[in-house]
């Protein structure tokens, strides 16, 4: 009998710590497990919410740390500048793919890729073909791209 009136004890304590822990008002056991019931549905709901605001702000940060590319023609070829607060693996190879396949000749390039990421190359067109500096910066751009998807 002692086990009993224990057992009733101990879930009358545990009903009141559920009680307070979801801020019910309710006296009657059923009423408070649907009090604990929807409070739980609230807080996944919070949850939820709370992931598409992580989700929302990774995304605006993704953005803002894409690379800065400026592309300048200069008399048969161009100044392509790419400047990037973070390093990303890969960059530097992507970009030069990028030109090679635009037919560019690289003429002289600086390029630091420490903690921060930045290029400035000269790039002559190969005779056999035109490019705009619209589409270079387009095929930079592209570059990055393909390399942060990776990251």
């Amino acid at each position: 009998m002692v086990s009993r009136e224990h057992k009733k004890a101990g879930l009358r304590e545990q009903l009141q710590l559920l009680r307070s822990v979801t801020h019910s008002n309710a006296v009657d056991k059923t009423s408070i497990l649907g009090d604990a019931a929807r409070y739980i549905e609230d807080l996944k709901q919070k949850v939820v919410n709370l992931n598409q605001e992580i989700a929302h702000a990774q995304s605006a940060v993704k953005q803002t740390t894409m690379p800065k590319v400026t592309v300048q023609t200069i008399g048969a070829g161009f100044l392509i500048k790419v400047i990037s607060i973070k390093n990303m693996p890969g960059l530097l190879v992507s970009v030069l793919e990028a030109f090679e396949e635009l037919g560019l000749l690289v003429l002289e390039a600086r390029a630091s890729c420490a903690d921060s990421f930045r290029l400035e190359a000269v790039g002559g067109e190969n005779q056999e073909t035109f490019v705009d500096a619209h589409l270079v910066k387009e095929a930079v751009l592209q570059a990055i791209r393909k390399c942060s998807e990776q990251d």
